[in-house]
């Protein structure tokens, strides 16, 4: 039977996120899986994978794009099938398949392997040829292939685990059956992980009183609280061991699994505790860690609304204290939500829980993996990711605005009025006055909004040269890498350099960027 090759599609847009769905048994189960292309490029092994090579195993396609938060929940699903089976003549293959022109950088794909611990194999798919003779329509979708080379079974989105899971002990047990089954499972070694002082930083906040800086070292598991001074920082103290896990109290036993979004009030430090799906509260004073909402469990579409550990919460990025509430950047439902610390009560805000965008008020407004969010007066400004997007939602109305975006798929790096402007998928933002600073992520960039002239630029940018020269001042300085947040403080921007593990510091006034050396 011929492969129909098929338009690729974004199955999110404008419906629930991807939720429970069934793995459903291949139409035509002796048709043979499309050979994977002989030059694709592979990443995570030590050699190149074809399923000639695999015959005798048992084979899970997990088609994936590192922006996608669906696609991000699904990987402790494949871990935990991967240490189920790891004996087996079973293997897990992602097929990278990009939505955004970044993604398709083999260095930028490395970086998030590395960055979320993928320990399988993963083939590039930048022109989506997989993608289409898999007859693939969103992501995450899987397609499990039998020992014999032949479709099984697929099924696309989240809670799939234990599907799966029948799925892959059918067809082990099945070729076993059959004599077909591989004797010994290929080996396949990953290269070595670097090391260094910070690991992914993600968000970071400034405490008003004491001026000192803290930073999510999410890699690492931990938060670090430094005090800068000119172009050091001196590690004042290191909150949670530093192993990602699920544990409160002292600074040395809390455990924190892939922290982002920070915010100090007073005495006190809230942390979006993402892979947790927490929000959790630090103790400045007593230096103690508890968890303030969140049960450890994702919670599936719709989300529901509690207090304290009762409550599911799903992949909470970022979050801004606006009075007496917390307001979140709840990525993962894309929603925003609200909490109040002294009754640990949490809600939807605004958001439907649709991705998409759409303005209006709270229960009609669509939005698209919120991932970094401020106060700019009355008004929540947020970073809406997957739609490449700024916008505005007034902290009592809720009303949703877009200031700059389209649509899911419209991106790019063009300065000028809002109405043409474009953004790729931008994961920070610090507002001050009329002017919002943007972390624009995937252009490696750093924007600057101005609200009254309805107009933005561009602050710090990758050159983009492919040669340098002698006395090239461009060639002189370490560009960007996937900036995921920006922090206006006394005239100074403060950058989590995220692929580059770094903190960097842009003065406003001398236009000098210069890395935080941290003591």
């Amino acid at each position: 039977m011929p492969i129909r090759f098929v338009a690729m599609t974004k199955a999110l847009r404008g419906t629930p996120p991807l939720g429970v769905q069934a793995i459903t048994p291949c139409e035509v189960k002796s048709m043979k899986a499309p050979e994977l292309p002989k030059n694709a490029l592979w990443l995570n092994t030590d050699r190149p994978l074809s399923l000639d090579m695999l015959n005798g195993h048992v084979v899970l396609l997990d088609f994936w794009t590192y922006c996608c938060i669906n696609c991000l929940h699904v990987l402790p699903d494949l871990a935990y099938l991967e240490r189920k089976y790891r004996k087996e003549p079973f293997l897990v293959i992602g097929v990278h398949a990009a939505k955004f022109d970044n993604e398709q950088d083999p260095e930028n794909i490395r970086q998030a392997i590395i960055r979320h611990d993928i320990e399988h194999p993963v083939v590039i798919d930048n022109g989506h040829d997989i993608w289409n003779n898999y007859l693939v329509r969103a992501w995450p979708t899987f397609v499990l292939i039998g020992a014999d080379g032949r479709l099984l079974a697929r099924g696309s989105g989240e809670g799939l685990r234990d599907e799966l899971d029948r799925h892959i002990a059918q067809a082990l047990d099945q070729a076993k059956r059959r004599g077909i089954l591989a004797k010994e499972k290929i080996q396949i070694r990953r290269p070595p992980l670097p090391d260094s002082t910070l690991s992914f930083p993600g968000k970071l906040t400034i405490h008003p009183e004491t001026g000192h800086l803290f930073v999510s070292d999410s890699r690492h598991h931990r938060i670090l609280e430094l005090k800068p001074a000119g172009d050091r920082a001196e590690v004042r103290r290191i909150i949670g061991r530093g192993e990602a896990g699920d544990r409160d109290g002292s600074f040395s036993e809390a455990a924190f699994r892939f922290p982002q979004g920070l915010e100090a009030v007073g005495n006190k430090l809230y942390v979006c505790d993402t892979d947790n799906h927490k929000i959790r509260e630090i103790d400045l004073t007593e230096q103690t860690v508890r968890t303030l909402a969140g049960n450890g469990k994702q919670a599936m579409w719709p989300a529901a609304e509690g207090i304290g550990s009762s409550i599911s919460l799903n992949s909470p990025w970022d979050l801004a204290a606006f009075g007496n509430r917390l307001y979140i950047a709840m990525a993962g439902s894309h929603q925003l939500w609200k909490l109040d610390p002294d009754t640990r009560r949490a809600e939807v805000f605004a958001g439907s829980g649709r991705e998409n965008l759409i303005d209006g008020p709270p229960r009609i407004a669509n939005c698209a993996q919120p991932s970094g969010i401020d106060i700019l007066g009355t008004k929540l400004v947020f970073a809406d990711s997957e739609t490449s997007s700024l916008r505005t939602c007034h902290a009592e109305t809720g009303e949703v605005t877009t200031l700059i975006g389209r649509g899911l798929f419209d991106f790019g790096h063009r300065d000028g009025p809002f109405r043409t402007a474009l953004l790729q998928h931008p994961l920070g933002v610090s507002a001050s006055g009329n002017t919002v600073y943007i972390a624009d992520t995937y252009n490696h960039a750093i924007r600057r909004a101005d609200l009254s002239a309805r107009s933005i630029s561009t602050v710090i940018a990758r050159p983009k040269k492919s040669l340098c020269r002698i006395g090239d001042k461009d060639c002189d300085l370490l560009p960007l890498n996937e900036p995921n947040d920006v922090l206006l403080h006394e005239e100074k921007l403060y950058i989590a350099d995220t692929n580059n593990h770094l903190i960097r510091v842009f003065d406003l006034q001398t236009e000098e960027l210069k890395t935080l050396e941290l003591i």
